[in-house]
């Protein structure tokens, strides 16, 4: 007797089981994809500026989220983190609401902008730990209060986080990214996370503000040398 394909045994189930009655309605696994975060203006501002940096150079070819829920387990929503940025590369950027490392495979990169008391409860061990579970190729984790080591990052070898010698060459480089990672000081905000296209961060990613202020400079110029020519 031949054996029916997958998809017709699937196709059967689904057919017996509309036909059956049930004690109760099922009770679908629920996955937030919002929740109460209080953050800092610091907080806030640099999120929101690398979040814009990023998707400004990458988000043709990249996805960029910042501050959603990520999932790696398909039935258990408490296996989750909330990076503060994350890229997955390899597609066009995109809206969503929550991200299920099932379905869309694992980010690439990770950043956690370290504030004052996590909102999800967890010690620095334990989210690290998550990243790992994820499959989180980069890790980057900034503390402004960190005068000593402001910027730590994390690489996935052979499943595991490891946390790279900032005395090693090549400490700031961003495998993922092909770029440098800058802890800068701005001059209104101080301690600041930048990403640069060469070690010694002069050459800056910017954001789509920066790029628009940089393109009004140039105008400005051209229009004083036009007149200055008159």
């Amino acid at each position: 007797m031949a054996m029916s394909s997958p998809l017709a045994v699937l196709s059967t189930l689904r057919e017996a089981r509309a036909q059956r009655r049930y004690l109760r309605p099922p009770q679908p696994l629920f996955f937030p994809t919002s929740g109460e975060e209080p953050e800092s203006r610091w907080h806030m501002e640099l999120r929101a500026g690398l979040f814009q940096m990023l998707q400004a150079a990458f988000g043709e070819n990249a996805v960029i989220g910042s501050g959603q829920f990520m999932y790696w387990e398909p039935a258990n929503p408490r296996a989750c983190v909330a990076p503060d940025v994350m890229v997955r590369l390899g597609e066009p950027d995109a809206q969503f609401e929550s991200w299920k490392v099932w379905e869309r495979g694992a980010p690439q990169l990770a950043i956690e902008l370290v504030s004052k008391g996590d909102p999800m409860g967890l010690s620095w061990t334990e989210k690290l730990e998550r990243y790992r579970h994820v499959g989180i190729v980069e890790l980057v984790r900034f503390d402004r209060d960190d005068e000593q080591a402001p910027l730590r990052l994390w690489d996935n070898v052979d499943g595991d986080l490891v946390e790279r010698d900032p005395a090693a060459p090549g400490f700031t480089r961003c495998d993922v990214l092909d770029g440098y990672w800058i802890a800068a000081r701005d001059a209104k905000r101080g301690p600041w996370l930048r990403l640069a296209r060469d070690e010694q961060g002069s050459e800056l990613f910017l954001t789509l503000a920066e790029r628009a202020a940089a393109r009004v400079a140039e105008l400005e110029a051209e229009l004083a040398r036009l007149k200055s020519e008159r």
